[in-house]
C-alpha cells in the first residue's frame, strides 16, 4: 500500500494545513461520491481515471479520497456504483460490512497515512448477512465454520432494532449501517481523533439494489448530511461536462 508519489494528477481533496471552512476535505468528498453515484444511476457514467494514461499515473502512489468500508455482496461494486477509477477509493469489503481489527487497521492506514478526508460505510437492502444473523436468532441455530463470526457481529444491530421495534429487514439493515459507523468511532481512538480534529468524517449509506441509488443513513460529525448540498465539486470540468 504505498503513499509515495506526486499528488499533482491524483483525485480527490489533499490534506493540507488550511482547514477554513471546516470539514469543507470531508464535505466535497462525499459530494463527489454522490455527483457518481447519480450519473450512475441516471446511466450517464464517465468512467474517470480508468485510461491507460491514469494507470501510469498512480503507479507510484495513492491518494483516495474516501474510505469505503462496503459489503462483499457481489452487487456492490464501490467503483462502479459511484462512477470512480483507479485511485480514487480505498475499499474495505466484509460480509455485513462487519469490522473487525483488520479493517479497522486498514481504515486508520487509509486516513492517517494516505490522508483520505471520508469514511463511508456501505450497507444495503436484502443484506444477506443481517438475514442470517436474524435467522440465528430466531431458530438458536448456529452457522458452520467462520461464518459465526460474521453473525456474531451483527446481532448486536438485531438486539438494537428489537429494542427500536424494527423489524423489517430494510429497517434492520439501516440500524446495522448506523451501528458499524458507531463500532468505527468507538474502536478507533484514531479515527475518532481525525473526526474530532475535523481532518475526517464517517457516514453511513445503503444501497438499493435495483435502483441503485444510495441514501445517507448517519453520520459523524452530525450535522455533516447538509454539508454535501454546500460543497463544490472536486473537478469543475469535469462535472459541468457531466
Amino acid at each position: 500500500m504505498s503513499h509515495s508519489g506526486t499528488p499533482g494528477g491524483q483525485p480527490g481533496p489533499q490534506r493540507t494545513t488550511d482547514r477554513a471552512p471546516a470539514l469543507s476535505e470531508p464535505a466535497r468528498a462525499y459530494a463527489e461520491l454522490i455527483a457518481g453515484n447519480r450519473r450512475f444511476v441516471g446511466g450517464a457514467p464517465r468512467h474517470p481515471n480508468q485510461d491507460a494514461g491514469h494507470r501510469a499515473a498512480v503507479a507510484d502512489g495513492q491518494h483516495p479520497f474516501a474510505v469505503i468500508v462496503g459489503c462483499s455482496d457481489s452487487r456492490l461494486a464501490a467503483e462502479i456504483i459511484f462512477d470512480r477509477g483507479l485511485g480514487d477509493l480505498f475499499v474495505v469489503r466484509t460480509a455485513g460490512h462487519t469490522a473487525g481489527p483488520e479493517v479497522l487497521g486498514s481504515v486508520e492506514y487509509a486516513v492517517t497515512v494516505l490522508g483520505t478526508p471520508l469514511v463511508v460505510v456501505l450497507g444495503h437492502d436484502s443484506c444477506g448477512a443481517v438475514q442470517a444473523a436474524r435467522e440465528v436468532a430466531t431458530t438458536g441455530t448456529q452457522p458452520l465454520g467462520h461464518l459465526r463470526a460474521v453473525v456474531d457481529a451483527v446481532l448486536p444491530s438485531l438486539r438494537r432494532a428489537e429494542t427500536e421495534g424494527v423489524q423489517d429487514i430494510d429497517g434492520i439493515v439501516d440500524i446495522h449501517i448506523a451501528q458499524t459507523v458507531e463500532t468505527l468511532l468507538a474502536q478507533s481512538p484514531v479515527l475518532a481523533g481525525e473526526v474530532a480534529q475535523g481532518r475526517c468524517a464517517v457516514v453511513g449509506v445503503s444501497y438499493r439494489l435495483a435502483a441503485g441509488a444510495v441514501r445517507q443513513v448517519a453520520a459523524v460529525p452530525a450535522g455533516f448530511a447538509t454539508l454535501d448540498e454546500q460543497a463544490g465539486p472536486l473537478d469543475p470540468a469535469a462535472s459541468a461536462a457531466a
